[in-house]
């Protein structure tokens, strides 16, 4: 269980950097969305883009990525990353109505952290305990 997850870990933490990277750097190409300028989602995007909140959220990721692939410090790169993925999550449901929702990406990187939180549970079971 162990070397499954340093795996699991490893590759959560690489998708995190390499998204988030790519925001800075723009190495893969994202699509055109076809969908109107006064969609939730671009209305959205619009307003984290120049405001540079989404900057800062990029950081996060890649500080996130960064601190769960080291085993000593995986949670709190797990407590890093959970609200950003309950973000991406809510984006989806909300904003995009459940588009993408089942996209790869999305589900690789639910259920790696859902894999993390599962073998790393005693270590958070002090946050729940009566």
């Amino acid at each position: 269980m162990k070397l499954a997850s340093h795996i699991a870990a490893a590759l959560l933490g690489l998708a995190f950097i390499v998204f988030g990277l790519n925001f800075f750097f723009n190495f893969i190409p994202m699509p055109a969305d076809p969908s109107p300028a006064d969609a939730p989602h671009k209305l959205f995007m619009a307003a984290m883009f120049p405001t540079g909140y989404l900057k800062f959220v990029k950081i996060l990721e890649v500080v996130g990525g960064v601190l769960v692939i080291i085993p000593q410090v995986r949670n709190l790169g797990l407590l890093v990353l959970g609200p950003i993925i309950v973000n991406i999550l809510a984006f989806h449901v909300f904003l995009t109505k459940g588009a993408g929702l089942t996209d790869p990406p999305i589900l690789v990187i639910c259920s790696l952290s859902a894999f993390l939180l599962f073998t790393e549970r005693k270590a958070w079971a002090g946050l729940i305990k009566a």
